[in-house]
């Protein structure tokens, strides 16, 4: 299958054009606005699908929306009939219209002049009016609010928010991508979803919340699916040069111990290292369980439920990865019988409080 897409070189094109690679779905036939005409024909021709999402919507002048986004709309219809083209026609279009303004007037324009080439031909015309996109590649002071606030908190540049009320609607890029893929596969219109609403001011605040928790450990709740795919879209702007940060690494004659993620509504994970031939641990929790998992060298975990003389010995290694489970009421050690550091991955189901460590030492 020959994929055409018009703005192949634009945010949302970028992304759709990735996964059509990605999973090998078709060959893609990028078009862009520096294109020549002769390369847009020789494509109309070939094509099986055409994804129109190229347009003008940040002009020098406001009669390039017309020609951007009206008449390379006209071509395009004019193209397809000459070469009798039974190709489905997916539009991009706004939701914008009705605003009065000449962006949203020339998108109207390119609608009509798709509806009247649909009721002419009867071919499939899919016409879409997409809110605020936001994701990866974005552009920022371009294409999203979204992707400006991401840019510059990233980068500590001030940013602006005149109304903190306004209410936003907006769509993750990677679920247009699906729609877009499902309106291929199905030849039929879909809903466009999920929407999400959302005011200037709770952005800021989140996109902010996401800067802060790099030194804290602490990781936002990805449960929530808008905060989710904020997050992805704010760590998609990172500089280079802040894509690591430093964790602190307790350490002592035992081994070492670092903090690497705190997860508020789901406990936090930690790193242990131990030398050949140290035990460690010989506490119990009232309430805390944890997990232990080797990931290199090998050792043994030890349990005994408090009050009682019975031990439980599990052998471990990284050689058979298995996790371990730790239950409340159990004292419990770990000792390294390798001859190299065994390294130790901790997931306990809450952070520490330091006013109530519920950590009580008792010899397994």
């Amino acid at each position: 299958m020959k994929l055409l897409v018009t703005g192949s070189d634009g945010f949302l094109g970028r992304n759709l054009i990735a996964r059509i690679n990605a999973e090998n779905i078709g060959d893609v036939l990028s078009y862009d606005l520096f294109c020549d005409k002769k390369t847009l024909a020789d494509y109309v021709k070939n094509a099986d699908v055409i994804i129109h999402l190229a347009g003008v919507n940040r002009p020098k002048a406001e009669s390039e929306f017309y020609t951007g986004n009206l008449e390379l709309t006209e071509e395009l219809i004019k193209l397809v009939n000459l070469h009798n083209s039974k190709a489905p026609i997916i539009f991009s279009s706004t939701t914008q219209i009705g605003n009065g303004s000449e962006y949203a007037n020339s998108k109207e324009m390119a609608e009509k002049a798709l509806i009247d080439y649909q009721k002419s031909t009867g071919n499939d015309v899919f016409i879409y009016r997409f809110p605020g996109l936001f994701g990866k590649w974005s552009q920022p002071n371009y294409n999203t609010v979204v992707a400006t606030f991401c840019y510059n908190i990233a980068r500590d540049i001030p940013i602006e928010i005149r109304d903190p009320n306004y209410e936003l609607t907006l769509c993750y890029v990677d679920d247009v991508v699906d729609l877009i893929l499902k309106t291929i596969k199905e030849r039929k219109l879909q809903s466009i979803e999920p929407l999400y609403k959302i005011t200037l001011g709770q952005l800021a605040a989140k996109i902010s919340d996401f800067a802060s928790k790099e030194d804290i450990l602490n990781i936002a709740d990805m449960s929530d699916l808008l905060t989710k795919k904020l997050y992805a879209t704010y760590i998609s702007f990172l500089p280079e040069d802040k894509l690591s940060y430093h964790l602190t690494m307790h350490e002592d004659e035992r081994g070492s111990f670092t903090e690497v993620l705190h997860l508020p509504k789901h406990g936090q994970v930690s790193v242990s290292t131990t030398k050949p031939g140290i035990t460690r641990g010989d506490h119990w929790h009232d309430t805390k369980s944890e997990k232990f998992l080797v990931v290199n060298g090998k050792g043994i975990v030890r349990l005994r439920r408090i009050n009682t003389s019975d031990i439980i010995e599990y052998p471990v290694s990284a050689d058979k990865m298995e996790v371990v489970d730790i239950p409340p009421g159990y004292t419990h050690n770990f000792t390294n019988t390798g001859d190299v550091d065994m390294v130790t991955v901790i997931w306990v189901n809450e952070l520490l409080n330091k006013d109530k460590p519920d950590t009580f030492f008792e010899k397994v």
